[in-house]
């Protein structure tokens, strides 16, 4: 495949609602998207990084910065398919983030060429996936315990509560007592624990969770195999892992008996699924996570959520959880599932006149 060009628009996508985690509070995406123009075909690319550089190291300016003078250059003329951006990416450090929206649109574009889905590609077994919600910090217990309400009468099957230390047994106790026993329920730290917080986090053992994501540091897999040792409820790592290699770590060390897949995180598709396949093989359940997409990296996310390893619900919730209005046609909940697109690649496209409303700036590489 050769590429005629490369375009890098940005777009301001309001969220209904701010979104508060342990790391800040969010009211709106700035997105980078990327396209990718062959002969043949285009192909979407989403990059998952904030504006700031909270969660991980990477940001939205820095993505556009590497994509724009390291990683759009260093493709080869011609010959070009997803294996071969992801070879040629590699002697750059890091920025899996901006690798992972370039690779994503190459693979795309040669998908859509073949006339083949992208779920078909990774080896789903399924064409539609359960449905979970992240459900940020609140003001208070009251406002928490309805926006749940909300989220279960829409049908979702699993809650996600986000935590922080003096946000935690209370909430999730309240929660609990709400909503009973039945209800599947995890809550996820974004790292702000440390080891001597310990004995609070076991105070969250009676409320039987599903686990407890990433309540340490990103860079310590030893310390998140210690509290494991301690802890009755399983723990989840997210930004500790970056690649299979870091699966593998975290498995080797037990410090993690559930992987949060997020392919933003970890570089592309191509990586998220040798983790998917590497769990898989030991056993171990993976799900999807989210990084607040529009239905670009949504319709993505759904064909990877859609392998058989993934046997946790995910945050790939509908479109409306986030947005008024997506960029593509929305994603909706049925029955607490949202369908797996099998149109060819990703399976979607923006829609026109929103992606021009939406649009901030755009560029475009000629390689």
């Amino acid at each position: 495949m050769k590429i005629d060009g490369i375009e890098l628009r940005r777009i301001a996508m309001p969220l209904v609602a701010p979104f508060r985690t342990s790391f800040g509070v969010e009211t709106a995406r700035d997105v980078l998207l990327v396209r990718v123009v062959t002969p043949d075909a285009e192909g979407w690319g989403e990059c998952v990084a904030m504006d700031l550089p909270l969660y991980s190291s990477e940001y939205v300016e820095g993505a556009a910065d590497v994509l724009r003078r390291f990683l759009i250059p260093a493709l080869p003329r011609d010959g070009v398919d997803a294996h071969a951006v992801e070879r040629a990416l590699e002697p750059v450090k890091g920025h899996r983030m901006a690798k992972a929206a370039l690779q994503t649109a190459v693979l795309d574009a040669e998908l859509r060429t073949a006339g083949r889905s992208l779920a078909r590609h990774l080896g789903a077994d399924r064409d539609r996936v359960p449905c979970g919600v992240s459900v940020g910090i609140m003001d208070s217990v009251p406002e928490l315990l309805d926006a749940v309400d909300g989220y279960l009468a829409e049908g979702y099957v699993r809650i996600k509560l986000k935590i922080e230390p003096g946000w935690d047994v209370e909430p999730v106790r309240a929660v609990r007592e709400r909503f009973g026993d039945g209800l599947l329920l995890q809550v996820d730290a974004n790292a702000a624990y440390t080891l001597a917080d310990a004995p609070r986090l076991a105070k969250l053992d009676p409320f039987d969770l599903l686990l407890i994501e990433q309540p340490l540091a990103d860079d310590d897999i030893v310390q998140h195999a210690e509290l494991a040792r301690r802890l009755r409820t399983p723990l989840c790592l997210d930004e500790s892992i970056e690649s299979a290699a870091h699966a593998a770590a975290a498995l080797t060390l037990r410090a993690a008996s559930i992987i949060n897949i997020k392919p933003g995180r970890v570089g592309g598709y191509l990586e998220a699924k040798r983790i998917h396949d590497l769990c898989r093989a030991h056993g171990v359940a993976v799900w999807c996570g989210g990084m607040l997409e529009t239905g670009i990296g949504r319709a993505a996310n759904l064909a990877l959520a859609a392998l058989p390893g993934f046997t946790l619900p995910g945050d790939t919730s509908a479109s409306r959880r986030y947005f008024a209005e997506d960029v593509t046609e929305p994603f909706e909940l049925d029955d607490g599932h949202l369908d797996v697109p099998d149109g060819p690649g990703i399976g979607v496209e923006p829609v026109q006149d929103r992606l021009h409303a939406f649009t901030t700036s755009s560029e475009w590489i000629t390689l």
